[in-house]
């Protein structure tokens, strides 16, 4: 079963997680202090970038009659995308540049270049998703009702599709994202639900009309249009200019989808970023909110571009520790949130960009088997693990914590368990110093 005591899973004492929580904080206050004309400046160059990288994009469409035009221009336009919904609307829809006090670039007021309007966004993402992370039950990006991504969720017939269903949710992702905050499936007895669903889904239907509109009508006619001009009113060259424009505005938001689903699996479902129950979770304090946010999510190692494409999500173990701060900010609180987790002997879960996604792969392929086809149990398998994973029979009414180790001084914890339980099925030697203290008290 997914973690259900946080604190005995992270192998920590609640004045542990009350310290863990004032450091953390004295790092928001840091960044906090520190905002200023660099953060709003490296801003104000991301949205030059994407738009002019945009408008090459629609200009080299305009030519895609020509092959070379065509495939130009349609990446131009997807790497806009990507941009524009990454770097920019993701993180100024998270509220943060609203310091800045610039209505152009406010939480409130930024509408993004997706299928999905903002609003709806907003909630399904910055308060349920970012509130409750990975707590099953609560946090409906946890298989985006679609897959199982944990052996919490009782496997289904409708699961042997999970590889189907993922390609297509990452060729169409934009798609899912406007139909997340509708529900589709839940049951609405009220009448003030199933008038507030008949608004939500004409918001969607007017945001999907727009995009539609502007995507696959708007820049398409000015291509035919243009085309036309030149041709002297070539109907057959204008109609071939017109269906070139539309596919290659089809190709861009194809290429914008996939790597935004890319780069979120990364985040969120490689072996490490850890499922919960909601025991517990509304009486968390707010440093117990902390440290579930850095055992529940995942980065990728890059460089300086990667993480630009990223919309900085590379560092996705920060981004949910507050992801209210700038994402130009995250790669130097990464060093700071990283000595922490060495400090309290927490793991940091990290890999290479292809590594993570293809663990996420992994996972999503392996559950869509029948648990009798698996071998690891649910309280210790990559993608699903619980407290219950470094307990025998003999251990189970004791608590999990950390020790000082006697010799090196340094504390022996959560991540010093799980290198002893790797080291053990690869058959080596069992660490030579003991790494948990059990407790009397109950678990």
């Amino acid at each position: 079963m997914a973690i259900t005591d946080i604190p005995e899973y992270a192998h920590l004492s609640k004045a542990d997680i009350e310290e863990l929580g004032r450091e953390l904080d004295k790092i928001r206050a840091d960044i906090e202090a520190d905002r200023g004309e660099r953060d709003a400046r490296y801003l104000r160059n991301t949205i030059r970038f994407q738009r002019g990288l945009e408008l090459v994009g629609r200009g080299l469409i305009f030519g895609s009659t020509r092959r070379s035009c065509w495939w130009a221009g349609a990446t131009a336009l997807g790497v806009a995308k990507i941009v524009e919904n990454m770097e920019l609307g993701h993180n100024v829809m998270h509220g943060q540049w609203d310091w800045m006090n610039d209505p152009e670039v406010h939480s409130t007021t930024w509408e993004w270049d997706n299928t999905g309007p903002s609003a709806h966004w907003k909630h399904t993402h910055n308060y349920i998703h970012h509130k409750y992370t990975n707590v099953l039950g609560m946090d409906d990006d946890v298989g985006y009702g679609l897959l199982r991504v944990t052996r919490d969720q009782r496997w289904r017939p409708f699961n042997y599709g999970n590889l189907v269903y993922n390609t297509l949710l990452a060729l169409f992702f934009q798609w899912g994202v406007a139909a997340q905050h509708l529900e589709i499936g839940k049951k609405r007895r009220t009448p003030e639900a199933k008038a507030q669903f008949r608004r939500d889904l004409a918001d969607v239907g007017n945001k999907i009309g727009r995009q539609v509109g502007k995507d696959y009508v708007i820049y398409p006619g000015l291509a035919a249009a243009a085309t036309a001009a030149v041709t002297k009113g070539d109907v057959r060259a204008s109609a071939r200019a017109y269906g070139k424009a539309a596919t290659a505005n089809a190709l861009g938001n194809v290429i914008r989808n996939v790597w935004s689903n890319a780069v979120i699996f990364c985040g969120h479902f490689p072996d490490g970023a850890e499922k919960f129950t909601k025991q517990d979770i509304d009486s968390e304090t707010q440093a117990e909110w902390y440290l579930r946010q850095m055992l529940g999510s995942a980065n990728f190692r890059c460089g300086f571009l990667l993480a630009f494409m990223s919309g900085n999500l590379s560092y996705q173990i920060e981004h949910h520790i507050y992801p209210d701060l700038p994402s130009n900010r995250l790669a130097e609180i990464a060093v700071r949130v990283q000595a922490l987790c060495d400090k309290y002997d927490l793991p940091y879960t990290t890999g290479s960009f292809p590594l993570q996604y293809a663990k996420s792969w992994r996972t999503i392929a392996k559950l869509s088997l029948p648990d009798k086809y698996l071998k690891a149990t649910a309280d210790d398998a990559p993608e699903t693990a619980s407290e219950r994973r470094f307990k025998t029979e003999l251990d189970e009414g004791v608590r999990l914590e950390s020790v000082v180790d006697p010799v090196s001084g340094r504390r022996r914890g959560l991540r010093s368990a799980i290198r002893s339980l790797r080291d053990r099925r690869r058959g080596r030697a069992a660490a030579p110093t003991v790494v948990t203290e059990r407790s009397t008290r109950a678990a």
